[in-house]
């Protein structure tokens, strides 16, 4: 079962938007403000950051492609709030302009690209920021939790040990695109029997062979994970060696044919 911190649980639970980090606190207090002024506001940052979810906690409208132009435009003549995602890939600002003085129409938009001056003045009359992951840390942590519980929800507890969240290794380089991705693959993983990880080589090693020295060019798909876990278990070359009844040399000859790949000398 997923054990989750009770006041992750209760930030997930409010609002969907997890604030921990200061930028993520003023970003929410931001959005609070946008929910009782009735104002078109632009929220900027990279893909991945929450814009989509940040822009949903401020109105509960329908949301829109930037790029679906005619679709925007009929959902601006029947809506009285409408979010728009990837503003700045409007194609007509000046007949999106026309639309929404024309149906009094509110939007909560999403970028992630800046906007000249002049088209924020001209559609915006408050911008939120939001920063990377990689400047949030604080943030991290329990979007962790939040996709775990994500996890366990859609796939089931079927293990026979418990999911740890120290198991997880929080790739933020796509924001939380990236990290959804790493906690669902470590959460799924961590249930992989011998059959499961065998079937898994067997589909991967399916698409890359054909060549004349396969098995001397894909070997590194055995070496490389055992070898690593060697380390992290036993600690040295030595041990490793013994425990691995391998030759010291030839270990020795294996990671520094590999020394790409591992990440110790």
């Amino acid at each position: 079962m997923v054990k989750m911190d009770a006041a992750a649980v209760e930030v997930v639970d409010r609002t969907n938007y997890i604030a921990k980090s200061r930028a993520s606190m003023e970003a929410l207090k931001s959005a609070n403000l946008l929910k009782s002024v009735s104002i078109n506001a632009l929220i900027l940052g990279e893909k991945g950051v929450g814009k989509e979810t940040l822009a949903r906690h401020i109105i509960d409208a329908p949301l829109v492609e930037a790029t679906l132009f005619n679709e925007l435009l009929t959902l601006i003549e029947t809506n009285a709030s409408v979010i728009v995602k990837n503003f700045h890939l409007i194609t007509n600002y000046k007949k999106l302009k026309i639309a929404l003085e024309t149906h009094k129409t509110r939007i909560i938009a999403t970028s992630s690209a800046p906007l000249s001056e002049a088209l924020m003045d001209e559609f915006f009359s408050l911008k939120i920021t939001i920063p990377p992951l990689r400047e949030r840390e604080e943030d991290v942590e329990p979007l962790i939790e939040k996709f775990a519980f994500e996890a366990y929800v859609m796939f089931g507890e079927s293990r026979s040990t418990p999911f740890s969240l120290k198991d997880i290794i929080a790739d933020v380089s796509q924001n939380c695109y990236s990290l959804r991705r790493s906690v669902y693959n470590a959460y799924l993983m961590s249930g992989f029997g011998e059959k499961e990880i065998l079937s898994m080589m067997e589909q991967f090693l399916s698409h890359r062979i054909g060549g004349r020295n396969d098995y001397r060019d894909l070997l590194y798909l055995f070496d490389v994970p055992l070898i690593k876990s060697g380390h992290a278990k036993f600690g040295s070359q030595l041990a490793m060696s013994e425990k691995f009844g391998l030759n010291r040399n030839t270990l020795r000859k294996k990671i520094n044919d590999y020394k790409d790949k591992l990440d110790f000398e």
